[in-house]
């Protein structure tokens, strides 16, 4: 398993590394859904686009995806069709609104819900490819801690655990780094607190989640920063228009 994720990290080293640009896979995830994720994660690309990155978000939520509806950009093709060789992963990449390119997850495709090993592994053959292509790939993966979801982390150079201060939600964050820990596996986690009602609340959610995992994991969480809860985040779904692209002048993440 460890193996299949150090490839998807280094697939470059036939290429010229001199020449190559140097991807980033940014792995973002949750303990438990309805924490904004998602969201985060389609915007999070949006803004790395805006400062003149080439980003590819890549909808990881795999048979239950809506990346595609977010953007209000219907999905040609999706992960269904790569895994079935209908299709190549160039061929599955669309383009959203402000360029945006992605990769459908593919909903209601119980086939998807569960991938085999030998899946996986052309999966990521495939992901792969991507190297040199772009300087951030972008997985938006389910909530919770499944077999594929692990995978992503582990390919990851950074994971970003996205929590609200709600208490089952802080539970179920600290719980998926726990297990990932316990389980051996390495990862670079960072956190975001989603939808604070205001700076102090968001310190001391992250503070306490840091602090646990600090005496209980030995594990150092930075914190990225931390995202007020804002009605124009419904009204931009509703739109199913990004909140950057709705609101430009909105700030993401703040940082304390």
């Amino acid at each position: 398993m460890r193996d299949q994720a150090e490839a998807l990290r280094h697939m470059v080293s036939a290429r010229d590394l001199d020449d190559a640009k140097q991807t980033r896979i940014l792995t973002v995830t949750s303990g438990k859904g309805g924490v904004g994720k998602s969201n985060f994660s389609l915007n999070f690309a949006l803004a790395l686009q805006k400062r003149g990155h080439s980003v590819l978000l890549f909808d990881a939520d795999i048979g239950m995806g809506n990346i595609d509806v977010l953007l209000g950009t219907p999905a040609a093709y999706n992960l269904f069709h790569l895994l079935k060789r209908d299709k190549s992963i160039w061929e599955i990449i669309q383009e959203g609104p402000g360029g945006l390119r992605f990769i459908a997850g593919g909903s209601g495709f119980k086939d998807l819900i569960r991938l085999s090993d030998e899946e996986l592994e052309y999966f990521a053959s495939e992901i792969a490819k991507l190297y040199g292509e772009v300087d951030y790939v972008l997985f938006d993966t389910g909530a919770g801690l499944s077999k594929e979801t692990l995978r992503f982390i582990q390919a990851a150079d950074e994971t970003i655990v996205v929590t609200t201060p709600e208490p089952t939600s802080i539970t179920d964050a600290y719980a998926l780094m726990k297990m990932v820990k316990t389980m051996g596996q390495e990862a670079e986690f960072r956190l975001v607190v989603n939808r604070v009602g205001d700076n102090r609340e968001g310190l001391q959610t992250s503070d306490n989640i840091r602090q646990v995992a600090r005496t209980y994991l030995s594990l150092e969480i930075p914190l990225l920063g931390f995202v007020p809860d804002d009605a124009h985040v419904s009204k931009a779904v509703k739109k199913t228009d990004g909140i950057v692209i709705f609101i430009p002048r909105l700030s993401c993440v703040q940082r304390n």
